[in-house]
This record gives structure tokens, C-alpha cells and sequence, in this order.
């Protein structure tokens, strides 16, 4: 078991993200946690590509300051997971969203958490559970 640090960049975690502090906090918890317990953490980071002010190099780029990186652990540029048969466990409260055109935040958030990830790319659990699970 690994634990993946997902797009927790300068350029998205902000205070527009639905439920932010509660958000920081899960993340904050799940990467002490996994610590604890010796579980790799993981990060992988959002590249818009050059020129863009979100690309290696740019501070939006870099994993927000509350979430920074051990030394020893690594940093990938997002590719793909699932598709090379990774078991994906999403805890609730630990990704978030802004509004866009379509959606709210909150609308966004609850699209993604109980319909379009769960059965298909991840098991969505509440935060306890995943908790325990980086304990075994």
C-alpha cells in the first residue's frame, strides 16, 4: 500500500475548494498517518505544460505548503493509475473542487465522490475507514 498525494498544488488548494479546511485537515492526517505507520507516501503533480504558469518551475506548480514532501519521497507528474491496475481508495474530504461553469463545488464534489468514481475508477470511503486501512 502507498498513499497518493493528488494535485495538492499552490494552484488548486485554495479557500474556493468545497469544504477546504476540512480538506486540509484529512489530507493532513491521512500523510501523518502513513508516516506512522512507515506506508510510502506518494506525491503526484498536476504539469499544464510550458508557458502556462502551472508547469515545473512555477510556484502554482509546487505541493502546497501544508503537505510538503519528506526528502525521501517522491514526486511524479500525473499520468494515468488506473489503467495500470492500481486499486484507487478515495476518502471523503480529502479531494476537493471549485465551481466551474456546469457545477457548484458542492454539486462537483458529490458528482465525482458517489457517481462517477465509485464502482468504476475508486472505492469512495469516509475518513475513518480510510484511516484504518493504512494501519493493516
Amino acid at each position: 500500500m502507498v498513499l497518493l498525494v493528488v494535485d495538492a498544488q499552490n494552484g488548486i488548494v485554495d479557500e474556493r475548494l468545497y469544504e477546504f479546511r476540512k480538506f486540509v485537515g484529512n489530507i493532513k492526517k491521512l500523510i501523518g498517518a502513513a508516516r506512522e505507520q512507515g506506508i510510502e507516501v506518494i506525491y503526484v503533480q498536476h504539469d499544464d505544460g510550458p508557458d502556462t504558469g502551472f508547469s515545473i518551475g512555477d510556484d502554482e506548480f509546487e505541493v502546497y505548503s501544508e503537505f510538503q514532501p519528506m526528502p525521501d519521497e517522491k514526486r511524479f507528474i500525473k499520468s494515468v493509475c488506473f489503467e495500470h491496475g492500481l486499486h484507487m481508495i478515495v476518502p471523503a474530504y480529502a479531494n476537493s473542487t471549485q465551481d466551474n461553469e456546469y457545477m457548484t463545488r458542492e454539486q462537483a464534489y458529490h458528482y465525482y465522490n458517489k457517481f462517477l468514481w465509485p464502482e468504476r475508477y475508486a472505492d469512495c470511503v469516509p475518513m475513518d475507514r480510510a484511516l484504518e486501512l493504512l494501519k493493516k
